[in-house]
């Protein structure tokens, strides 16, 4: 066996543990979740029971309502407001363009402790009662660069004189726009959109900080019911959320991936 094969075989052993420590623990609770036995110390048969245990409780299922709809409409709201930010940064100067597109990223590179806490001091300053619409307002705030980050690349790739063109043959600017525009930096807007459907649906902590007496999501349901204790149905919607945003992960590196053919076809 040459140096080099062995150096290949080494890394290869490297990556395989890496990946063992990260998803192990994810095995483990996915598995526990069919676990028919209440002790998690040994293995009682496989069951659903847990999942239709879930899917009975009332707490859980206004959870999940909550959790859906805080993404779908941050997602949308993200998607609008990102893809005008990206228009009107596109039309100013390079300096002013990569100053703020450098102010953009910042709640992308800060901590969620420490958003979640200015977060939570905004509100309590500016007297606004917690509930729904601060943690519909956090989420809105920290998708829109997720959004800008995925449009804005897509965006300065298009041919200005498409849009001109349409202007010239006598279509008003909304028009241009959404015919000429819109469709080039649609799969881009997808992936954007999707991106910050999954940041809404995993985040926990920045939810945390911004919730008001009553109101829950699914990731602060799970850690309000593992204070008391852990129940069996918590392994089952702790798979169910891995399994959902992974699927969504997938889909999102998926509509990049065309995107990225698209534009390189074009």
């Amino acid at each position: 066996m040459t140096k080099k094969t062995r150096y290949a075989g080494l890394k290869k052993l490297y990556i395989i543990l890496i990946f063992i420590f990260m998803y192990a623990p994810i095995v483990l609770l996915i598995v526990q979740s069919f676990n028919s036995s209440k002790s998690r110390g040994h293995w009682g048969g496989f069951t659903l029971k847990w999942y239709k245990a879930l899917f009975t409780n009332a707490d859980i299922g206004h959870a999940f309502v909550t959790t859906i709809l805080l993404a779908v409409l941050s997602s949308a709201i993200a998607v609008v407001l990102g893809t005008a930010a990206c228009i009107c940064m596109s039309k100013m100067k390079r300096r002013s363009r990569n100053i703020l597109m450098g102010v953009t990223n910042i709640p992308m590179l800060n901590a969620d402790i420490v958003t979640g806490v200015s977060f939570m001091l905004l509100f309590l300053t500016l007297r606004i009662q917690f509930g729904f619409g601060t943690i519909l307002l956090a989420h809105i705030t920290f998708n829109i660069p997720y959004v800008i980050l995925s449009v804005m690349p897509r965006y300065r790739e298009l041919n200005p004189h498409i849009y001109e063109a349409a202007l010239d043959l006598g279509a008003r600017p909304a028009t241009a726009f959404f015919k000429t525009v819109l469709p080039e930096i649609m799969p881009a807007i997808r992936s954007g959109a999707l991106m910050a459907f999954t940041m809404s649906l995993d985040d926990f902590i920045i939810t945390h900080f911004t919730a008001g007496a009553g109101v829950h999501t699914l990731s602060t349901k799970i850690y309000s019911e593992v204070k008391l204790g852990i129940k069996p149905e918590m392994y089952a919607l702790s798979a169910m959320i891995f399994l959902t945003v992974l699927i969504l992960l997938i889909m999102v590196n998926r509509a990049e991936y065309n995107a990225e053919k698209e534009a390189r076809g074009n």
